[in-house]
């Protein structure tokens, strides 16, 4: 917790200023049992009313004071435990931009909003507390104690009995529960996964009538949370009647022997009502102490967390990369013995791939389930990077570009098209802020989808839902397609995004894409052999190797791969036709 506390130096007033104020607070509170001694001896025992009068006066008022630096002191606290969380979420959420796939991939999207959210409130409570309790209890522990052996010093040997006593049950608690914690917030990750997959598989869970399946698995790990948090809470449990126990029975030795040393003269009855009161003072701050304990021991699983995500280095960065001009003569793109391997792949996802692409070249690149086609294209924008070889983009490195130059010159439509809430315009807008109606429209007009888009009430201002869950798969397609070609890429990748196009959309996308993106450099991933068909080249890649590189005709003729996927797909005649 302490590498985090860097993002409490713009809070510096509050933290000084709330304990100070919380600090006042617990002075005033060990003085109050002095002041009920005081009207006890002079007041009540002598039968003087105005001392009486007196010393309640005394004790209102130092609540009225003590109530207000209360007050101020959780004014402070909140700032600023509320501006750290806000401080602390915004670089967390700014770290995980600059993470690649890759370690996307490994922590785990769930994972990452659980640190987002239920970590961060965590460390939130932390500071509050930070700043409310943890100087006060202790002090009020230590103060109450001192004041104790002020007042009597042979009485003050039970107070230091219960403390030791009642500290050595925190230890004994507290070390068997703290490494609980950290398990549990691993446990909370993987309710999150589940709610998070049933939610948004719930149209597949339910094709597949998975309900009850599903909800024994959430049943399963939520029981899993049950049995370890009710272990802890057990444990935890044992702390308020243990400390009670022991702070009652210091409260009964108090009065059995202040007794005594009353009747021998050595003690006033208002002394021991004060040694009862700092007695039950100390109680109460050694349990605030136990609960303080059970709150850092949660922040500080949270905080190794939230440093887990702050310690990742992103395996794909751009520091150091100045803008690199384009290599005259080169290939648009080109790929040079490239290998690569998704983390715990036990087989390479590519090998040895060698491939150069002309600018305004179209490329379609086909090949079956798992052979390489959308990694080989996710390391053209540098989504990650080959283990082995080096891909480029106007004859540099892709490695060597700025990510903004590298990227802001690709168009990248994914297999899932997403679409984020807003409108219609400002999904458009995404790859070129400024784009106008007149750009936007001519490239919905060439994904095929200007037509429905006209439709929809208010055209462009439609409303886009969260995942764009008001447009059919289809739609959603054309418009990731329109999104792409809006800010007129000069390479555009279309990762398998036409699958849920029915034939004739497809070939109309097919023949405006060629149409219309004359210059452009467009790698056209699908599994279908008549959307790739018509390509200037094909790529066939087997098992993450290249199988063959031409044209439908030349492939036809020499590789087998190709022939099997177009045989499987079209008739001996279509298959057949250029």
């Amino acid at each position: 917790m302490r590498r985090l506390a860097r993002y409490l130096k713009g809070f510096r007033k509050q933290v000084i200023l709330g304990p100070a104020f919380k600090m006042t607070e617990a002075v005033f509170e060990l003085i109050v049992p002095l002041v009920m001694a005081s009207m006890i001896d002079k007041g009540i025992k002598l039968n003087d009313p105005a001392h009486v009068w007196r010393m309640g006066g005394l004790m209102v008022l130092l609540g009225v004071v003590g109530l207000g630096c209360s007050l101020t002191c959780q004014f402070f606290a909140s700032r600023a435990s509320q501006g750290f969380g806000t401080v602390v979420r915004g670089e967390l959420f700014r770290k995980i931009g600059t993470l690649s796939h890759a370690e996307i991939d490994r922590i785990g999207t769930p994972s990452m909003i659980t640190r987002l959210n239920n970590d961060v409130n965590q460390l939130q409570l932390a500071v509050a507390m930070l700043i409310r309790l943890v100087f006060r209890a202790p002090f009020l522990a230590i103060g109450a104690t001192v004041m104790a052996m002020a007042l009597d010093l042979q009485m003050s040997v039970i107070f230091l009995a219960a403390a030791v006593l009642i500290a050595l049950v925190l230890y004994l608690v507290m070390s068997r529960s703290v490494p609980f914690y950290g398990k549990i917030q691993r446990m909370l990750d993987r309710v999150s996964l589940i709610t998070r997959e049933n939610l948004s598989g719930a149209r597949v869970i339910r094709a597949f009538s998975r309900q009850k399946a599903e909800m024994r698995r959430f049943e399963d790990a939520s029981e899993e949370l049950r049995q370890t948090s009710i272990r802890v809470a057990k444990l935890s449990a044992l702390l308020n009647p243990a400390t009670t126990i022991l702070a009652n029975a210091a409260i009964v030795a108090i009065v059995w022997f202040g007794g005594l040393r009353v009747d021998a003269g050595t003690l006033t009855q208002g002394e021991v009502i004060a040694l009862w009161n700092y007695m039950t003072q100390i109680l109460l701050a050694l349990i605030v102490v136990a609960n303080l304990v059970v709150i850092f021991t949660k922040a500080s699983a949270s905080a190794a967390r939230v440093n887990e995500i702050f310690d990742t280095a992103p395996s794909v960065t751009d520091e150091g990369n100045t803008e690199r001009a384009p290599v005259p003569g080169a290939p648009k793109i080109e790929f040079r013995d490239v290998s690569f391997s998704y983390s715990g792949g036990d087989e390479p996802a590519l090998c040895h791939v060698n491939l150069a692409v002309a600018p305004g070249e179209t490329i379609g690149v086909i090949g079956g389930t798992g052979s390489g086609k959308s990694t080989l294209v996710s390391l053209i924008p540098r989504f990650y990077d080959p283990q082995q070889g080096a891909v480029l983009v106007d004859g540099v490195d892709v490695r060597d570009y700025p990510f903004a130059q590298l990227r802001g010159q690709i168009g990248v439509v994914p297999q899932q098209a997403v679409l984020f809430s807003g409108t219609v315009r400002q999904n458009m807008q995404w790859g070129c802020e400024g784009a106008d109606d007149g750009q936007i429209e001519r490239a919905l007009a060439v994904a095929q989808a200007k037509e429905f888009v006209d439709r929809l009430p208010g055209g462009l201002d439609a409303p886009v839902a969260q995942g764009g869950k008001n447009f059919s798969g289809g739609q959603k397609q054309r418009l990731t397609i329109a999104r792409a070609l809006v800010g007129s890429p000069q390479i555009l990748i279309l990762d398998d995004s036409a699958s849920a196009l029915d034939f004739a959309t497809d070939a109309a996308l097919r023949r405006a894409l060629r149409r219309d993106t004359r210059g452009m450099t467009v790698l056209m991933v699908s599994q279908r052999a008549n959307t790739v068909k018509a390509a200037d080249r094909i790529v066939v890649l087997d098992d993450g190797a290249v199988a063959g590189v031409g044209t439908h005709r030349e492939l036809m003729e020499s590789c087998p791969v190709y022939r099997e996927i177009c045989l499987s797909q079209l008739s001996s005649e279509e298959a057949n036709r250029s």
